[in-house]
């Protein structure tokens, strides 16, 4: 790598969605800091949805992003599982970004327990903070 200023170097951001068919939580992190945070939860469907996704990954400017996937506790399929992969790849298509799929299983459950206002974005910045803490210490292998 050629020399470069500290200050120059960035490390990879993340945007994280708990997908839900009538809401999506959404948080933001990043490799240095290993750190989630909810930001919002988009109530809207269909292109409404894609565009407020749109102007946050204009806003934020992500390396990757992160989408929650459900699982029954055993680790079965269901409905909700093959939307959930169903909105990552629409979201790989539209921003042409990585993608990253976890298991979100009970992450809502963590969020509310937690006494969250805002439990769909809550629960994104537990499902980026599983991501992050998974990271290899190359974090741009993450991106």
């Amino acid at each position: 790598m050629p020399d470069t200023p500290a200050a120059a170097v960035r490390e990879p951001s993340f945007l994280a969605f708990d997908f839900g068919t009538r809401r999506v939580g959404v948080a933001c992190g990043n490799a240095l800091l290993r750190q989630a945070q909810g930001l919002m939860t988009i109530a809207a469907e269909g292109d409404a949805r894609f565009e407020a996704i749109a102007r946050l990954v204009a806003e934020w400017q992500p390396d990757a992003l992160v989408v929650g996937v459900p699982f029954h506790p055993d680790g079965g399929e269901h409905d909700n599982t093959r939307r959930a992969r169903r909105f990552a790849r629409q979201l790989h298509g539209r921003f042409r970004l990585p993608v990253h799929e976890v298991d979100e299983r009970y992450t809502t459950t963590e969020a509310l327990a937690a006494g969250a206002r805002d439990p769909d974005a809550a629960a994104a910045a537990v499902i980026l903070d599983q991501y992050l803490q998974n990271l290899p210490e190359d974090d741009d292998a993450a991106a």
